[in-house]
């Protein structure tokens, strides 16, 4: 099972990216998927002009990429707030794919302020119900971000921790029920 984390904020000196550098450690380390971090800073894509709709259709530069969105059975999204909002770089990341059909998504949204980017939260459940995803109910919201993570992405307030606990179960068990029903079909249509 591959997980990728689309971290979302194209800031050089993110601290939201603290988020998604600790969920991927904390993931492998209770889970056997596979989890990687898209990293938005990473691949400067210009404004969408057409969906790239398989592998082959992605420009050369931008292969590695589409190779790992199109192999992702699940996604978090990791997003700063802007004006009360998700980032734009990551909204456009995904808007050069296909709509992300029954694949589950987490929401993480942090901010250096006290609301932890709780309104860019619910413009994501929309993003994802939109991309046609499956968004686990259990959002992450983090608060002062700079004060629970460091640059190298450790948690720095144990406090927390039962927060990131209570997400990280919860999607799990989300990936779970999906992925497996897609491999093995409970429920037959009838004719």
């Amino acid at each position: 099972m591959k997980i990728e984390i689309i971290s979302g904020s194209p800031r050089q000196e993110s601290v939201t990216a603290r988020v998604a550098t600790y969920l991927q450690k904390h993931l492998s380390e209770i889970t056997d998927a596979e989890v990687g971090i898209i990293d938005v800073r990473d691949y400067e894509l210009p404004f969408v002009q057409k969906v790239w709709t398989s592998v082959d259709a992605v420009p050369s530069e931008w292969k590695y990429l589409g190779e790992r969105m199109f192999s992702a059975d699940a996604f978090i999204l990791v997003t700063p707030e802007y004006n009360g909002s998700y980032s734009p770089a990551m909204k456009n990341l995904l808007d050069h794919f296909p709509k992300q059909l029954h694949k589950p998504f987490g929401i993480v949204t942090a901010s250096t302020g006290i609301m932890g980017g709780m309104r860019a939260s619910q413009q994501v459940i929309s993003l994802v119900a939109a991309l046609f995803g499956i968004a686990s109910p259990h959002m992450l919201i983090v608060p002062t971000v700079d004060k629970k993570f460091d640059a190298e992405g450790n948690l720095t307030d144990p406090t927390f921790f039962k927060a990131i606990e209570m997400f990280t179960n919860e999607y799990i068990w989300l990936v779970n029920k999906i992925v497996a029903r897609k491999e093995e079909p409970v429920l037959q249509p009838h004719a």
